[in-house]
């Protein structure tokens, strides 16, 4: 009985086409496993986990362990966002020029990058003991290290074009890739926190910014400064580096290990160096990419903002300073555990419905938490909503993107090998709206009267920051729904576009055998 049962599926197999067989084939190789996507997606935890890190930590290292003064400060974050933002289009044209190895195009710079940058990682959290050039050291340090990490996460971008031809499965790794990266950041929180977080520094009574000179009494305050304590707390930060590069390391290596980089996902097919600024010229004319990147650009930007004063907006305007990190976690987890839910909705409901669904999510819970009164239970509620959002703008960028490269595949079916182009300009105006995000809000609180370090803030501020983390972030989601209305790459134009890819390469494949058959029968 199994025996003619296994005949019988054999000749009914033997009766299928020669070209449906060889399609469904041709499926089954591109159908990604559970443990590829996993180690696919925990390559994506180490960006995320020291960019939680330095965002959330090191401002507050430099001002009160570090002591460097707070002009000298400010310049070392600004221009490490400008440098970091530089960097990916820098990366992604020294990519377009590399040529495939047996180890693949995107995989030897995630290889060397990784232990340099772990290197440059930690230095920035050790404190030299010199008198002299300690800016200089952070902004070195503070700027190899993006440039680095950029070497790491542009590659790693990329790879999602190289892993699948299936936009299914594609789709699927990106949900694995954006659950894992929504938990290094919850990572880079908790264990940032939990180690450094022990070492509460007092904040300034406002009776001493009443004095002429701020300076002094910061001088006097440093003065009584327990040395042992802040010893302590250098090297609880020197600890913490250490443990997330312990976790940078293994992740690559889980990524290298587990994932394939695959040359004939990518349809290139020859060595011949692409033209980097042509290439640059035809992604940056490609209309659905210009507006996929602009919705996202007012999204990210809107988001960002929410972040960086959400902390501030806390512990001043809402009086909750020692449930900043809680609050700031049920964010995170929130993103985490709704990842799966987005990534069925956007298969189910298609990808534009969950844009709007996901990122106006947010609106009225962003609009009730300035409305309504003082309330911890509210602000818990508005960050679980928020982390609802933050899931679906971590997510679907990143599930738009090959989309649009398919749309560019199909009008230029000549060029080949601009997906780092694609990921890396992606990437540059989300580190640029992260710069544009700190410069107004640190210009913003300081025409209002900030006080560094005060226990309590006038009411110019409190209000500057209902205006950040509110109405400005609720306006740039609004402009960006309209903006995604623009966007043509709907359902209908998606499987359009697969079949057209799928007509291609069916076409390239009985070119490519009716040539080797020429070929043998001439030998």
């Amino acid at each position: 009985m199994a025996g003619g049962g296994g005949a019988e599926r054999a000749g009914a197999g033997g009766l299928l086409p020669p070209a449906l067989r060889q399609h469904r084939r041709r499926e089954s190789r591109e159908r990604l496993s559970v443990c590829s996507k996993l180690c696919y997606a925990i390559g994506g935890a180490p960006y995320q986990i020291t960019g939680c890190a330095l965002g959330f930590f090191l401002q507050i290292y430099l001002l009160d362990v570090a002591q460097v003064d707070a002009f000298y400060a400010s310049i070392i974050l600004f221009a490490g966002r400008v440098w970091d933002a530089i960097t990916d289009p820098m990366v992604g044209f020294f990519i377009s020029k590399t040529s495939w190895t047996r180890f693949g195009r995107l995989m030897p710079w995630i290889i060397f990058s990784t232990p340099f940058a772990i290197i440059s990682y930690f230095l920035i959290w050790f404190v030299p003991d010199i008198s002299t050039g300690q800016v200089m050291w952070y902004l070195v340090f503070y700027c190899a290290f993006q440039t680095l990490v950029t070497c790491f996460h542009v590659p790693y971008s990329a790879l999602t074009m190289f892993i699948s031809r299936e936009q299914s499965e594609r789709d699927s790794a990106t949900a694995y890739r954006m659950t894992v990266e929504v938990l290094g950041t919850v990572l880079g929180t908790a264990i940032q926190g939990q180690i450094v977080g022990k070492v509460d520094t007092p904040c300034i009574e406002s009776a001493f910014f009443g004095l002429t000179n701020s300076s002094v009494a910061m001088e006097e305050l440093n003065m009584t400064h327990d040395t042992k304590s802040l010893t302590d707390t250098r090297n609880a930060y020197m600890i913490a580096a250490g443990v997330i590069g312990g976790l940078y390391v293994l992740c690559a290596l889980i990524l290298l290990l587990g994932v394939r980089e695959k040359r004939e996902s990518s349809e290139l097919q020859s060595d011949e160096p692409v033209s980097f600024f042509q290439g640059l010229k035809l992604v940056m004319n490609h209309g659905p990419y210009i507006k996929l990147i602009a919705g996202f650009l007012f999204t990210s930007l809107a988001f960002m903002l929410l972040e960086g004063n959400f902390a501030l907006f806390c512990t001043y305007t809402l009086g909750f300073r020692n449930e900043f990190q809680n609050i700031l976690l049920a964010i995170m987890l929130s993103a985490t555990l709704t990842i799966p839910f987005w990534q069925w909705f956007l298969t189910r409901f298609g990808k534009k419905t969950a844009v709007y669904v996901g990122i106006s999510s947010a609106i009225p819970f962003l609009i009730a938490v300035v409305v309504l009164d003082s309330s911890l239970f509210v602000t818990y509620v508005v960050a679980v909503a928020a982390g609802i959002s933050v899931a679906a703008a971590f997510l679907l960028p990143w599930s738009m993107l090959p989309d649009v490269i398919d749309d560019f595949k199909l009008q230029h079916p000549c060029s080949h090998g601009h997906e780092a182009i694609f990921f890396s300009f992606y990437v540059f105006f989300t580190k640029f709206t992260a710069g544009v995000s700190l410069g107004i809000s640190t210009l913003s609180l300081d025409f209002a009267g900030y006080q560094t370090r005060a226990c309590f803030q006038p009411g110019q501020v409190n209000f500057t920051l209902k205006m950040l983390v509110s109405a400005v972030p609720v306006g740039l989601i609004l402009l960006s729904l309209l903006l995604f209305k623009l966007y043509p790459i709907d359902e209908e134009k998606r499987r359009k576009n697969k079949k057209a890819l799928q007509d291609l390469r069916q076409e390239s494949n009985s070119s490519s055998e009716s040539d080797n058959t020429e070929l043998a029968s001439i030998v």
